[in-house]
C-alpha cells in the first residue's frame, strides 16, 4: 500500500469574522478567510507584493474556539488539508472550490483591544502581536457572496 501526504500548514490574517453554519445533519461547520502575503524584488529591483486568499473550513470542537475567539484581522496559525469541491450555479455552469480543512490552529495575536488568544490544551495561544496592522481587505463586490456555496 503507498502512503500519501494531503497537509497544508498557513500563517496569516484573518479576512472576515468566522460564519457558523449548520449542516443538513446538524453538525456546525465555521466558514472565515485568511490572507498570506508574500514580497519579492522584480528583475529591476522593484519591491513585489501578493496577497492569497484561503478558504477556510472547520468542523467538530474547533468550531467552538473559532466561534468564541476568532475575529477579523487575528493571526493565525493554521494546519489543515486541501478539498476540492464543484457545485452548480443558477445558470448551469460549474463552479469549483478549494477549501483548507482546518484541523490545528494556533492564535498567534489579535488585531485590537479585547480579542484576546485562546489557551486550550490541544491548541496553545501565542502571544505575540499583529505587527502588520491587520489584513488588506479582501475582494469585495456583487459577486463575491454569489461565490460562497452556502
Amino acid at each position: 500500500m503507498s502512503r500519501s501526504l494531503n497537509k497544508v500548514m498557513l500563517i496569516g490574517n484573518v479576512g472576515n469574522d468566522p460564519e457558523i453554519r449548520a449542516t443538513s445533519s446538524g453538525a456546525r461547520v465555521a466558514k472565515l478567510s485568511l490572507a498570506t502575503n508574500r514580497s519579492w524584488s522584480d528583475r529591476s529591483g522593484q519591491q513585489q507584493e501578493k496577497t492569497e486568499w484561503h478558504r477556510l473550513t472547520v468542523f467538530g470542537r474547533l468550531v467552538d474556539i473559532v466561534e468564541q475567539w476568532v475575529h477579523k484581522g487575528d493571526r493565525l496559525y493554521v494546519e489543515g488539508r486541501i478539498e476540492y469541491s464543484q457545485t452548480q450555479d443558477d445558470q448551469g455552469g460549474t463552479r469549483y472550490w478549494t477549501d483548507i480543512v482546518i484541523t490545528e490552529m494556533v492564535m498567534l495575536g489579535s488585531s485590537g483591544p479585547g480579542s484576546g488568544g485562546y489557551a486550550g490544551s490541544d491548541y496553545g495561544s501565542g502571544g505575540g502581536s499583529n505587527r502588520g496592522g491587520g489584513p488588506p481587505e479582501p475582494p469585495t463586490g456583487s459577486d463575491v457572496d454569489d461565490d460562497l456555496p452556502f
